[in-house]
């Protein structure tokens, strides 16, 4: 067993729900050529993030699966979790702004940049203009922050069976993955 002190090892209590196959979540960040038409709201999360209701602390969704929610449905924004793509990473944050309540899914995605050189992902709340890190989840004022998930890509449930034709091998490799998220565990 190796160790590795930039992860975190996963603690018991912590469950890991599924949120869908990666192909369902188009990435925010994709350039795109004047010929085409732009991806669908390529500045805001709104067509391409998904809202999820949140599990309770410490109890998984009986199927493993999170329920998805629309942005209108009354669960209130402190219950749901926002899930996206953006340049080809996969993020989950809690979907209100922890300095206004107001729902992320209405923000900006932008590039963390220091003299041309990405560090950094970002969201910005269209409400009052904070913006947050999508990695850490720090304000870029005050002592807010944005509670991230933790995300992972997971070969689908049908790659854990028993596997007995070469066919069967190669139309998994194809196979989309599925995109399972938890809470971040905290530290120590």
């Amino acid at each position: 067993m190796s160790w590795n002190p930039f992860k975190s090892p996963s603690r018991p209590e912590a469950k890991w729900s599924c949120v869908g196959l990666a192909s369902s979540f188009p990435d925010l960040g994709l350039e795109h050529d004047d010929s085409s038409p732009p991806p669908p709201c390529r500045s805001t999360l709104r067509a391409g993030g998904k809202l999820f209701q949140m599990p309770s602390m410490g109890e998984p969704p009986p199927s493993g699966v999170l329920r998805k929610v629309d942005a209108d449905d009354d669960a209130g924004l402190q219950h749901e979790l926002l899930v996206f793509q953006y340049k080809g990473k996969f993020h989950a944050v809690d979907h209100q702004c922890p300095h206004e309540a107001f729902p992320l899914s209405h923000g900006e995605l932008f590039d963390i940049e220091d003299f041309g050189i990405v560090l950094s992902a970002g969201l910005t709340c269209s409400r009052h203009g904070w913006s947050f890190d999508l990695f850490t989840g720090k304000a870029d004022r005050g002592s807010y922050e944005l509670k991230v998930w933790e995300v992972q890509l997971r070969e689908p449930s049908v790659a854990r069976q028993e596997l007995s034709t070469e066919e069967t091998k190669g139309a998994l490799h194809d196979a989309d993955k599925e995109v399972w998220v938890r809470r971040k565990q905290k530290a120590g």
